[in-house]
């Protein structure tokens, strides 16, 4: 089996349909189109038949009648011929009218209403003749061909069927009962004849109907390689998506980096854990991490405080608490108050007396920290760490 067919099992994808319709394709049913015109046109037949016979007879009548004067002035015949025209022109255009929208209604109900300009598109590849010629010998016209032949083979038998069958009702026509009756009579043979052509139009519908859709869904069918081409193309190639990440990652560092300088104090715990933190006393707010990181990251946080002369604690259990309740730009949890209130108020205290304001407070005493929250004690409970962290 060719790799062009091994694989397209697979039912067609929401995305693949769609752009199917787009372009055109839709499944749809010559037979339904017919069946609509056929039913269309036997309801205004059979509406109108009265009338119609009715009109007919007397055009008829009228024509047959033996007119010296129109004898002797042809353009006479024009103005009867004309009248007789009119006469019958609003059923025809009521008739041409119903068909045309049973025909419209047939394509919308098959396969939807579709505006497209695909299918009028220039394509040089039609012009082929080696392409033509594939074309009209593939299996799908060649299915067309043999279902239309099949159509018109059983309309022609049901056709001359009825004709056989009826042959005597078309001989009593000509046998007598005057105009008006043998009109009447042709009329009621002509809309029982094209109940019988519509019912066999009704069962290739019928037919015909379910089979396009399947044909139609057969021949959108996908492999599993174009199965996981158009994932990639919906999701976005993975590979393209890491580096993205990696690079509002590095964008993310970079602004919380520039951050750092303008904190108050960062909290460490040596060398795994660094916290920045920022206080305006004039806001409304609580204190907000406006950096964090471990390891290596918390390394450069220090230094890069460091330069800027931003006071550094060393405050293990409020460094890992902060750093594992409080996302980077947000308040830091209420239970957290207490604790980062003693370290500022130290931290005060400290540029007080560097400036020669206040006496140099001591060391900073034991900093009170929940140890549900911080995640080196055995105490510690992920879930109120979690309520910590949604605590404005």
């Amino acid at each position: 089996m060719s790799d062009g067919s091994q694989d397209k099992q697979l039912p067609a994808t929401p995305k693949r349909l769609e752009k199917a319709r787009k372009e055109g394709q839709i499944p749809r049913s010559r037979d339904l189109g017919h069946l609509a015109v056929g039913a269309a046109a036997l309801g205004v037949i059979a509406a109108t038949i009265g009338p119609v016979t009715e009109r007919l007879r007397d055009l008829m009548a009228a024509a047959l009648r033996f007119d010296v004067v129109t004898l002797k002035s042809p353009e006479r015949m024009l103005e009867r011929l004309h009248d007789m025209g009119l006469s019958v022109l609003p059923i025809v255009l009521i008739f041409g009218l119903v068909t045309a929208l049973a025909a419209l209604a047939a394509a919308v109900g098959s396969g939807g209403w579709v505006f497209t300009g695909k299918v009028l598109e220039p394509k040089f590849s039609k012009i082929n003749p080696i392409s033509g010629l594939g074309r009209i010998v593939s299996k799908a016209q060649i299915g067309d061909m043999l279902k239309a032949c099949l159509l018109a083979l059983v309309l022609g038998i049901v056709g001359a069927s009825y004709l056989w069958t009826h042959h005597e009702d078309f001989v009593r026509l000509q046998s007598g009962g005057g105009l008006a009756q043998g009109f009447a009579d042709a009329g009621e043979l002509l809309v029982s004849g094209l109940w019988l052509l519509v019912l066999v139009l009704a069962l290739f519908a019928v037919v015909d109907v379910p089979l396009q859709r399947f044909l139609h869904a057969s021949r959108l069918k996908m492999s599993h390689q174009e199965v996981k081409e158009e994932f990639k193309q919906q999701e976005g190639n993975q590979e393209v998506k890491g580096r993205i990440k990696a690079r509002m990652r590095e964008v993310s560092r970079r602004r919380m980096m520039a951050a750092v300088p303008q904190a108050d104090l960062v909290v460490m715990n040596p060398t795994h854990y660094a916290v920045a933190l920022k206080y305006d006393p004039d806001g409304p707010g609580a204190p907000r991490v406006v950096a964090k990181g471990t390891d290596d990251l918390a390394m450069r946080i220090r230094d890069v405080a460091g330069s800027a002369k931003v006071p550094v604690l060393q405050a293990p259990p409020l460094a890992r608490a902060l750093y594992a309740t409080t996302e980077l730009d947000h308040e830091i949890p209420m239970p957290l108050y207490s604790a980062v209130a003693q370290v500022l108020a130290h931290v005060y205290r400290l540029r007080e007396a560097m400036a020669g304001r206040a006496p140099y407070p001591g060391s900073l005493e034991d900093i009170a920290v929940p140890p549900e929250l911080d995640p080196a004690d055995p105490r510690h409970s992920p879930r109120a760490a979690r309520r910590g962290a949604a605590t404005p």
